[in-house]
C-alpha cells in the first residue's frame, strides 16, 4: 500500500515538471518578441518665401516735391505723373529698368522761376521679400524750367522706394528721390536740388 501511494505521488509530481519541460522546449517560455518604434517622418520642406516679381508694368504717381537752391526760396508743391518699367526676379534680388515723368506746380515767387516738370531713366535693385519689394534707385533726370529760367538741364538723383504686390497684377507703394543739377542751363553757380515723395499704383503685365 505504502508502495503504490509513494508511486502516485510521484506521477502526480513528475506530471507538472514534464509539461513546463515540453513548453519551455517548445518555445513557450521564450522572451518576448519587441517591435522597434516607427521611425519619425521626415520634417516638411520649408516654404519659400519669395515672390516671382519678372515683368513689365505701367502706372501713376502722386506727391510733394520741394526745390533749393540760390537764388530760390525752397519752392514746394504737388506733383503727378506716370511711369513705366520692366523687372526681372533673379532669386533673391530684383533689377529693373523704368522710366517716368513728373508735371508739378512747384514756382518761387520771388525769383518767378517755375519747376514744370522732371523725366528720369532709372535703374532699379531690390530684394525679393515675398509679397514686398524694398528696393534702391538711382539714374539721370531732366528738368525743365520756365518763368524767368525757360529752359531745361540733365542732372542726376538718386532715391529709395518700395512695393507691395496687392494681386497678381496690382502693386502699390512709394518712392522718395534726390534730385542734383549742377550749373543749371550752363549758369555758374545756379546749382538745384530737388527732393520729391510720391505715392505709386502700377499694373504688372
Amino acid at each position: 500500500m505504502k508502495a503504490t501511494f509513494k508511486t502516485v505521488r510521484t506521477s502526480m509530481l513528475a506530471a507538472p515538471l514534464a509539461l513546463i519541460g515540453g513548453m519551455a522546449a517548445a518555445g513557450g517560455l521564450a522572451e518576448p518578441v519587441v517591435t522597434p518604434a516607427p521611425a519619425p517622418a521626415p520634417a516638411p520642406a520649408p516654404v519659400p518665401v519669395g515672390n516671382d516679381w519678372t515683368g513689365f508694368y505701367g502706372g501713376a504717381q502722386l506727391g510733394y516735391g520741394r526745390v533749393e537752391g540760390d537764388p530760390l526760396v525752397e519752392p514746394e508743391g504737388a506733383l503727378g505723373g506716370v511711369h513705366a518699367g520692366y523687372m526681372y526676379d533673379l532669386g533673391n534680388v530684383v533689377v529693373g529698368g523704368e522710366l517716368d515723368y513728373d508735371a508739378t506746380n512747384i514756382e518761387d515767387a520771388t525769383t518767378d522761376i517755375a519747376l514744370d516738370g522732371v523725366a528720369r531713366l532709372k535703374l532699379r535693385a531690390g530684394y525679393d521679400a515675398g509679397q514686398w519689394l524694398p528696393y534702391v534707385t538711382l539714374g539721370a533726370a531732366q528738368a525743365y524750367t520756365s518763368g524767368a529760367l525757360d529752359a531745361d538741364d540733365t542732372g542726376s538723383f538718386a532715391g529709395v522706394g518700395v512695393a507691395y504686390q496687392m494681386t497678381d497684377n496690382i502693386l502699390v507703394g512709394g518712392e522718395v528721390l534726390q534730385h542734383q543739377f549742377e550749373d543749371f542751363d550752363d549758369t555758374d553757380g545756379l546749382d538745384l536740388d530737388a527732393t520729391t515723395a510720391t505715392a505709386r499704383v502700377s499694373f504688372q503685365f
